[in-house]
């Protein structure tokens, strides 16, 4: 199969690529070239907004494997190229109800953008309504098309540090407990990068036509932090946080910094990352154990050379253990975020209006 990947230079596109080239396929990236391909791959330097895709129109490809955001790049992508088979990655915040763990393809989906460009700082729901724009995009084309609504993914190269903060802050403990969201059974599912990568590769070359939610099995929170621990060999125990301590400190949930990742306090949004996964599980997907997955991640955390976009840091985390402890103020006035000095509600609130979460992967 003679494979054209548009990116495949960062996380989950360079490991489609990678898994292509392991069973022997040709495979071009079309990228900037920012950071280097899998070994084996051919890098055509292009970049799509300003250069377009004439690099790469003028050859047929056997597939075409598209990660973009932006609809007009998938419009163009979708008028411009050549291909038997189309593999789009989109994500679960297509969806307009997350309150309910484990639905299917058939749930609503958010309305479709209109525009050709999502802006840099739009919010989950942007997101998510771009994804839908983009999805519409694939299947208008002529080529058969597997959609796949990627869920939350983990393993070596994630650079956003949402599944290897824990197993990272096991084994890096700031005393003799991590501090941790105070819902244990908060639902957790979490599909490693290589096992969805390698299904996007079967999906192009059986050309799967059709929509599949990709999402690991889901469990618990507490069976996540159980199996962190584990993976590090930390004596460390987990602490619950209490929700109004967290607002009030400013810790944000799920994503950026200071932030404890993997929890939601909002309703809501309970069963974000979940999704039966049964079509695309019938159709190849096969994933392997969550403790796999985190002890590949935390190797790879271990050697990480760029900022965490989660967690705490180290003198967040005590001086978080010092509000709990009771040798501190109520607040941590230094990192607290504007607007959340008034509990769990008013914490919600602020991030429901401006950081609905995503399961973006780069």
């Amino acid at each position: 199969m003679n494979l054209l990947i548009l990116g495949g230079t960062a996380f989950l596109g360079r490991a489609v690529a990678a898994a292509a080239l392991a069973q022997g396929h040709q495979v071009t990236c079309a990228a900037r070239g920012s950071a280097p391909v899998a070994p084996g791959a051919t890098l055509v330097r292009l970049d799509r907004d300003t250069d377009g895709l004439a690099a790469v129109s003028d050859h047929r490809w056997d597939a075409v494997v598209d990660v973009s955001r932006q609809p007009g790049q998938v419009r163009a992508a979708v008028r411009e190229l050549d291909t038997a088979h189309r593999v789009f990655v989109s994500t679960g915040n297509v969806y307009a109800d997350h309150a309910t763990p484990g639905t299917s393809e058939d749930a609503p989906l958010l309305p479709a953008s209109t525009g050709d460009v999502l802006p840099p700082d739009a919010d989950g729901l942007a997101y998510g309504s771009a994804k839908v724009a983009c999805e519409e995009a694939v299947r208008e084309g002529r080529s058969t098309a597997t959609v796949v609504r990627a869920g939350l993914i983990g393993g070596p190269g994630d650079v956003t540090g949402r599944v290897g903060y824990y197993p990272w802050r096991f084994a890096h403990p700031t005393g003799d407990d991590v501090l941790v969201p105070p819902d244990p059974t908060f639902p957790v599912a979490v599909i490693d990068v290589d096992d969805l990568a390698g299904w996007i590769v079967t999906a192009a070359q059986q050309r799967l036509d059709g929509t599949y939610d990709a999402t690991g099995p889901t469990t618990d929170l507490a069976t996540v932090l159980d199996a962190a621990r584990r993976v590090a060999g930390s004596s460390a125990v987990a602490r619950p946080v209490p929700a109004e301590v967290l607002a009030d400190a400013g810790v944000e949930p799920f994503m950026g910094t200071p932030s404890l990742p993997l929890w939601i306090p909002d309703p809501d949004w309970r069963g974000f990352m979940t999704k039966t996964s049964r079509r695309a599980r019938r159709d190849g997907l096969v994933t392997r154990p969550l403790e796999h997955t985190l002890e590949r991640t935390l190797a790879w955390e271990e050697g990480r050379d760029a900022p965490r976009a989660c967690g705490l840091t180290d003198a967040q985390e005590r001086q978080l253990r010092e509000v709990l402890d009771g040798t501190t103020g109520p607040l941590l006035p230094t990192w607290a975020l504007a607007g959340y000095g008034g509990g769990v509600r008013h914490a919600v609130l602020a991030w429901k209006s401006g950081g609905r979460p995503d399961l973006a992967a780069p």
